[in-house]
């Protein structure tokens, strides 16, 4: 401001220089006295020309020539000397209108000149300033402002001081003195401004100082952040090794096992011929006495075959201690094996809570054919490669200054992990594998998909219509990974029982989609399981026990098909609905006495849209308001965590009631924020990149595992 101030007076001075010049130049070629002349003449002619159109006494010449050059004053000087004067009397608490007692026969113009005359006088009276120009003398005498005050006023506008009379048309070296005065003005308010921009550069200064201050905190900051990650990485490095002398154990166990049934076959084949060994000796000492001949033939045979039997008990008695001690190896095994598991959980959930109980991943998804029309690469997104966990936001806008060049505008966010519109479905599922994981440990874990409608979050969450091994969404995927485990870990002893459920939430209501033709009048109420467990559960909802992953399949095609979708402006398949896939685990290992139960919970939240871009009307507007109502809920919610509060708004909506066990701190929470790549939403993805920072920036507190 103050640099645009001082260009504006140095354009004034040299218009006012130019104008000075050219003054000069005009009183150089026509003498004041010929002006005088052509108005007296002027004045006289038209006086003649009305003496022949009327009557009336006409004015005489000494009149007119006053009239005229009380006329050719300029009215805009004369309203600046009236302010002035205006100003400087009601400081003394005097009116700035004219004094009664100076009354003119010729006309108000006269009076007004002589008003500006006095308030340029050098506190003279204005009955004298009167008597010089009319020549008559006063009736009533007025006093004029003081000096300083006329000075301070016309010192604020920079006009020449009280002093001055006004100089004459010709006295063009007097006028030049007068500018010169004003140049003296505004030079010194240059050198105020001056001082103003360098204090404004100092203040500049000390704020560049405070930024390298900043950077190097943010430098101290990446610091302790790289030395996380080396820790991460060296636990990373630890499971994997426990891992894999856990494989080794369960291979030696099978082999184990496989000897111990070789030697049990083995001794149920002794067993059977030492009782037939038993039973020739009963027959060989019943018929003892009729084979007297053969007797002595007979007792060899039979020391031979005592002497056999006495080696094959010897035989079995070491193979029966032998099946001891691989017995107790297999028990010393087993508990070996059991430390193992307990040890990786423990490791696997250390590294869960480095990454953080509440993560953020991205995920831009990549242009549709039909949008590829005159776009050749997304243009507003950009990613780092060096960093996958930074995305770039970028637009170009006209110039708020009137050039012809744009200004761009760059919005930085850092999440857990940022998927490029490349990254497969098989990618994004292997960076949420160890959460999934984290649901059979007994740790309750939340994963929805946020973002506009059209931004992929359901294609994320489900796969699309047409689904192939590779375009499987979480949910499936995870459905696998979770059987899949359950089966490994029966060596260990450890049974689970799932049960499944999937409900949308339409305009505040809660609808079962595992019923194809739901019964009217039938409510849906979350209450608490019971009064000892923290629990929740939807009355009259269809809980459905599953044993395969085939059957938890029909279950999401059914939900799927159920779901309420409709067509809008911004997408012609928009999901209108919160749906919640939940699977609730009960673990447990009876050789050990331990019991875990979770739940996992699977969210496609309905997109947020602008009314404006949507164009909804009717049942879709109404969709819409509670759409956006109930996620500015989950909104509050977050930042009721973020800051702490003592009282956290879970039961303003449906959503934040039922996910209140998976937002509140007792479990391992998951966001996807899905973007869309077109320009066209570029507000829209910059709105959902903030609310996921937000997000990211929750602490909810450490996870705790549910075992009885």
């Amino acid at each position: 401001m103050a640099k645009a101030q001082i260009c504006d007076l140095q354009q004034h001075l040299e218009v006012t220089q130019n104008l000075a010049k050219k003054r000069k130049n005009d009183s150089m070629e026509r003498s004041p006295l010929t002006d005088r002349k052509i108005n007296v003449e002027t004045v006289a002619d038209s006086n003649k020309n009305q003496a022949q159109r009327s009557r009336l006494p006409q004015p005489s010449l000494k009149r007119m020539r006053l009239n005229t050059t009380v006329d050719n004053i300029d009215p805009a000087v004369v309203v600046k000397k009236s302010v002035c004067s205006a100003a400087s009397a009601s400081s003394k608490g005097v009116s700035s209108r004219p004094s009664i007692g100076v009354r003119s026969q010729y006309g108000v113009g006269l009076a007004r000149a002589i008003h500006g005359t006095e308030a340029r006088s050098r506190a003279v009276n204005c009955a004298a300033t009167v008597a010089g120009v009319i020549g008559k003398k006063p009736r009533v005498a007025v006093t004029a402002p003081s000096i300083v005050q006329t000075a301070a006023v016309l010192s604020c506008l920079g006009l020449p001081a009280v002093g001055s009379k006004k100089r004459p048309a010709w006295d063009l070296k007097g006028q030049l003195s007068d500018m010169k005065v004003q140049l003296g003005n505004m030079k010194t308010r240059v050198c105020e401004y001056t001082s103003k921009l360098e204090m404004s550069e100092l203040q500049s200064r000390q704020l560049h100082e405070s930024m390298d201050q900043r950077d190097k905190q943010l430098d101290a900051a990446r610091a302790h952040i790289n030395e996380l990650q080396s820790n991460l990485k060296a636990v990373e490095l630890l499971l994997k090794d426990r891992e894999v002398e856990l494989a080794k154990c369960q291979d030696e166990n099978t082999a184990m096992q496989g000897v111990l049934e070789v030697r049990e076959t083995e001794i149920e084949r002794l067993t059977g011929e030492v009782t037939e060994l038993k039973t020739s000796r009963s027959v060989l000492q019943s018929n003892y006495l009729t084979l007297s001949t053969q007797a002595e033939n007979t007792e060899n045979k039979l020391k031979m075959k005592e002497m056999e039997l006495t080696q094959k008990v010897t035989c079995i008695e070491e193979q029966q201690s032998t099946i001891a001690e691989q017995r107790d190896m297999i028990v010393e095994r087993d508990e070996r094996l059991h430390c193992a598991e307990q040890e990786r959980r423990r490791l696997h959930n250390t590294v869960q809570e480095l990454k953080g109980n509440i993560r953020v991943i991205c995920r831009v998804r990549p242009l549709l054919d039909s949008e590829r029309e005159g776009l050749s690469e997304i243009q507003n997104v950009q990613f780092s490669a060096s960093d996958e966990k930074v995305i770039i936001l970028t637009k170009s806008e006209e110039s708020h200054t009137g050039h012809d060049r744009k200004d761009e505008f760059k919005y930085d966010f850092s999440f857990d992990h940022v998927f490029q519109p490349i990254a497969t479905q098989k990618d994004v599922f292997e960076d949420i594998s160890q959460l999934v994981q984290s649901a059979l440990d007994g740790y309750n874990v939340c994963i929805f998909a946020y973002g506009q409608t059209g931004s992929g979050k359901t294609f994320t969450m489900e796969g699309p219509d047409d689904m192939t091994c590779d375009t499987k969404g979480m949910i499936p995927r995870a459905v696998d990974q979770i059987f899949s485990t359950a089966q490994e870990l029966k060596t260990m002893g450890w049974t689970y029982k799932f049960t499944a459920s999937f409900l949308e939430i339409y305009n505040e209501t809660i609808r079962d989609l595992l019923v194809t033709k739901p019964e009217k009048n039938v409510e849906y109420e979350i209450k608490l399981l019971n009064n000892k467990s923290k629990q929740l559960h939807v009355t009259n909802l269809k809980y459905v026990t599953v044993t395969m992953k085939d059957q938890v399949h029909n279950l999401i095609a059914m939900a799927k098909a159920n779901r309420s979708v409709a067509k809008t402006a911004a997408n012609d398949h928009s999901s209108r609905s919160h749906s919640v896939f939940q699977l609730q685990i009960e673990g447990s290992n009876s050789d050990r006495d331990l019991q875990c139960t979770s739940t996992l919970s699977l969210v496609d939240l309905a997109g947020s849209e602008r009314l404006d871009k949507s164009q909804s009307k009717g049942d879709r507007l109404r969709e819409a308001q509670a759409i956006n109502t109930s996620l500015s809920c989950l909104g509050h919610v977050i930042m009721s965590l973020s800051s702490k509060e003592s009282h956290i708004p879970y039961r303003n909506s449906k959503l934040t009631y039922l996910l209140q066990n998976n937002l509140g701190g007792n479990s391992k929470t998951l966001m996807f924020v899905n973007l869309s790549p077109l320009e066209e939403n570029f507000s829209e993805s910059l709105n959902s990149l903030r609310f996921a920072n937000k997000v990211n920036n929750c602490v909810i507190g450490t996870a705790q595992v549910n075992r009885k």
